[in-house]
């Protein structure tokens, strides 16, 4: 389990990096405002996680260029394929994972309708995190806003879920974990995967 990161404090120097990344930027949305935070948060029973939380309310609420490659998603905002039919999203229930799932290489010997597969993966894409963007094929990027990864980025696709930015050496998707990790790793034009 990925830990050491301060979700209920802003720290000035994490702000300073993600105002220096973003507020250049000519297509940078103008900051949410405290009052937009505020009652995003009290309609979804959430307190959003810093630095996201501070970053939101003073210095951008999104970004068409990127992170991810289709943008940086408004606060409350879902990506144009998100879908309509999907389930309602529970931002207070707690994110159901704490390490990658790669549910295409899950193999008990037991064939999963698409009911009872939708059961179980449904709660990851739906529950405790809220939507930062898409890098398009179904590759959508989570910021975990309630349960033990508060704080930390997720990509969630169609084969799986994976933290980026775990401290272990042999990890999927090596960086600093974190919004601010996460921002800077693309600001750098680094590849979200080594290999790549």
């Amino acid at each position: 389990m990925m830990t050491g990161m301060n979700t209920e404090a802003a720290d000035p120097a994490e702000l300073a990096t993600l105002r220096e990344i973003f507020s250049s930027r000519p297509g940078a949305v103008p900051p949410a405002g405290w009052e937009a935070v505020r009652s995003f948060e009290a309609e979804h029973g959430v307190v959003l996680p810093e630095p996201y939380r501070t970053f939101v309310a003073e210095i951008c609420d999104g970004l068409p260029e990127g992170p991810p490659y289709y943008g940086l998603l408004p606060l409350a905002q879902t990506p144009p394929d998100w879908g309509t039919d999907r389930p309602e999203r529970r931002l207070a229930e707690p994110f159901p994972l704490t390490a990658a799932w790669l549910w295409e290489a899950e193999d008990d010997g037991a064939e999963l309708s698409e009911a009872e597969f939708e059961a179980l993966t449904d709660p990851v894409c739906d529950h405790g995190s809220l939507l930062l963007g898409t890098d398009g094929c179904g590759m959508y990027w989570h910021l975990v806003v309630t349960g033990p990864q508060r704080g930390h980025v997720w990509q969630i696709a169609g084969e799986g879920a994976m933290p980026f930015g775990p401290d272990s050496p042999d990890a999927v998707m090596p960086g600093t974990p974190g919004f601010t990790g996460w921002a800077a790793h693309w600001a750098a034009g680094r590849s979200w995967f080594p290999d790549a």
